[in-house]
């Protein structure tokens, strides 16, 4: 089990793409790593667009993303509100200033471009967010998977073997 012992934070909020977020998640359990969902308020559920809901395991006040090494942002609509609480944004932030693999796929790109840390950064994301991608000063790729140093990108749903895989070898590597 090459992830054991590592923890990884899943972002979640209402309107997450259900696969986005869950098959990372289990591909990470598959693996041996601790995989908590946090969102506003510890034990709230979350519906999914498809209605396959996620219960929060903690609060985004009630972790300290020290203690964690890695990041997961899901797509679907909820980046749109994630990226509007400030601990979140200070997740992120944190997970970039030490290197920490950050994932992110689809719209999730948003809460990366609100946490200012995709300049000069090579990305792919949903098509519908290209530009918004490139505004924040990212080079976009029409690729299923972007890897640019800990930062892992996908596009959509179709994506999602390659860049769980793509995030838990990094994980991997991480020491």
């Amino acid at each position: 089990m090459r992830l054991e012992g590592k923890k990884v934070i899943q972002l979640v909020s209402k309107d997450f793409e259900d696969l986005e977020l869950w098959y990372p998640v289990l591909r990470l359990q598959e693996e041996g790593a601790t995989v908590h969902l946090v969102g506003e308020k510890a034990g709230e559920e979350h519906p999914g667009k498809y209605g396959v809901p996620a219960t929060a395991d903690y609060a985004f006040e009630d972790i300290n993303p020290a203690d964690y090494d890695g990041i997961l942002v899901p797509g679907g609509w909820s980046p749109d509100k994630l990226r509007r609480y400030d601990k979140v944004i200070e997740m992120v932030q944190h997970m970039d200033n030490e290197r920490k693999p950050i994932g992110q796929i689809c719209h999730a790109g948003w809460v990366l471009i609100s946490a200012n840390i995709l300049k000069g950064r090579k990305v792919t994301s949903t098509p519908g967010i290209k530009d918004d991608m490139m505004n924040a000063g990212a080079e976009w790729f029409d690729e299923a998977v972007v890897q640019d140093e800990h930062i892992v990108s996908a596009r959509r749903p179709p994506d999602l073997p390659p860049y769980a895989k793509a995030f838990a070898d990094l994980l991997a590597d991480e020491s």
